[in-house]
């Protein structure tokens, strides 16, 4: 059975969906920029058989908060916040695309406080070319001032970001999307090799990797997690 709940983490509300067992050990899960929590449901059906499932809306997502004030800081902040919060003192962590960042960099600040790392599909970060983001027409599931603030620190990465990954020591899979994805996959690679023994698995399947493989991502994720795996994905 799943959950919407909500907590209170300094002047922010986030939201977030839970499933599994209450006394299986945590595994958060962080989605992409512009996803919430629901992205998630398949992965979280098939961890739930032996990890408690947490399930995040970032800052400026679904129904987290909208706040105004936003950066890929406050979100990593936000997620030790959600752990003490809920009284988790380790967890394993696994992000996507701008989850998976924030994955990153959280599990480099606080490393006592991940067990496991799973990045899906993100490089180590580069500048890049900055490009101005198009507002989507009609109504968004998250804030456009968070797209504009969160594309702007990764057009321009900040001092540390790109030192990060070594700092991580956390047992770290690495899943790669292969040559459809746009994220440079030299650019995976590097992360993978930065990061101190982490493994690095490639499912050729594009960006959205647990959507578009979610039996090769559920399989892959859940035996590095150590969970046995209630049903097969669809």
């Amino acid at each position: 059975m799943v959950s919407q709940c909500f907590v209170d983490v300094g002047t922010v509300r986030l939201a977030y969906r839970v499933s599994g067992p209450p006394d299986a050990p945590p595994v958060v899960l962080l989605p992409a920029l512009g996803e919430v929590a629901d992205d998630w449901d398949a992965v979280a059906a098939e961890l739930a058989g032996g990890r408690r499932v947490y399930a995040l809306d970032l800052r400026g997502h679904g129904d987290s908060d909208w706040p105004g004030e936003y950066s890929v800081e406050l979100m990593r902040a936000d997620v030790l916040g959600f752990l003490d919060a809920l009284g988790l003192e380790r967890a394993d962590l696994v992000g996507h695309s701008l989850g998976g960042l924030v994955a990153c960099l959280f599990a480099a600040a606080h490393p006592g406080r991940v067990a496991r790392l799973v990045l899906e599909d993100i490089g180590v970060p580069r500048p890049r070319p900055a490009v101005t983001p198009e507002r989507p027409d009609g109504e968004l599931r998250f804030d456009w001032a968070m797209v504009r603030a969160v594309r702007a620190q990764i057009d321009t990465p900040p001092a540390g970001w790109a030192a990060a990954p070594r700092g991580i020591t956390a047992a770290t899979l690495v899943v790669a999307g292969g040559p459809q994805s746009h994220v440079p996959q030299d650019a995976v690679a590097e992360l993978a090799r930065l990061i101190p023994g982490a493994r690095l698995v490639t499912i050729p399947v594009g960006h959205l990797v647990h959507h578009a493989a979610p039996k090769a991502f559920t399989g892959a994720v859940a035996a590095f997690l150590g969970v046995t795996r209630s049903a097969p994905a669809r």
